[in-house]
């Protein structure tokens, strides 16, 4: 038998509201995490010893950059980044400044997923695209991001639950979703049934984002294609 709690937080909507303040803070974390990651991560791979440009310099700078806050715990780097959000948002507290610190700890995990996914790529392919003329950015755009899509779009559903189970953090900092319900409404008036709960909502959300992920590198991946 679930709470009454449950149904008391069901019926005024506040459990609705939680799934789709965790859904949106995920999505739009995840958005501005890729719109910087994913040149980095391109970056990363092309600046490498093995790729089409090296710049061993450049790639070890940015290299332990993305590694050291790769290495920082999220509820640290929350602390650590509370004026740097405050800075871009005004204001430190509330899913704005969450978001923020989302992008911060996400961006560089993006960054390596998305070098890794490039670097599965083909070099006989790099290498017919260069006896052909093509230059080191059709190389990039027609050829390393194409070929690497089915990995990169896995890698991307890998990201976006990466970062759901970092927005379950928020309610340290007065964000609000999944994460401040199971806190308040759970852990601190000891309701194990209303934690539980926003465990379940949590699971199903990631199965329903693994499984798109799944689906549309399938859909997009061409040596499976019929």
């Amino acid at each position: 038998m679930l709470s009454e709690m449950f149904y008391k937080l069901w019926d005024n909507g506040l459990l609705q509201l939680g799934i789709w303040e965790t859904v949106y803070m995920t999505f739009i974390s995840s958005l501005f995490a890729y719109l910087i990651g994913l040149p980095l991560g391109v970056v990363l791979n092309v600046t490498s010893p093995n790729g089409i440009h090296p710049m061993p310099k450049l790639n070890k700078l940015l290299g332990f950059v993305v590694n050291f806050f790769r290495s920082i715990p999220f509820i640290i780097l929350m602390v650590a980044m509370l004026p740097v959000a405050k800075f871009i948002v005004g204001t430190s507290l509330g899913n704005k400044a969450v978001i923020v610190m989302l992008v911060i700890a996400a961006a560089p995990y993006v960054a390596r997923m998305a070098e890794s996914s490039l670097s599965e790529v083909s070099s006989g392919v790099i290498e017919a695209a260069q006896s052909m003329g093509a230059t080191n950015f059709e190389i990039i755009t027609k050829v390393l991001i194409p070929e690497a899509k089915p990995s990169l779009i896995n890698g991307a559903a890998i990201s976006i639950v990466t970062i759901l189970g970092y927005s379950a953090m928020a309610a340290t900092i007065g964000g609000t979703g999944l994460g401040q319900i199971a806190i308040i409404y759970g852990h601190q008036r000891s309701n194990s049934d209303i934690t539980w709960i926003c465990v379940f909502l949590t699971v199903i959300i990631v199965q329903i984002i693994q499984e798109l992920g799944r689906y549309i590198a399938v859909k997009t991946d061409k040596r499976i294609r019929n």
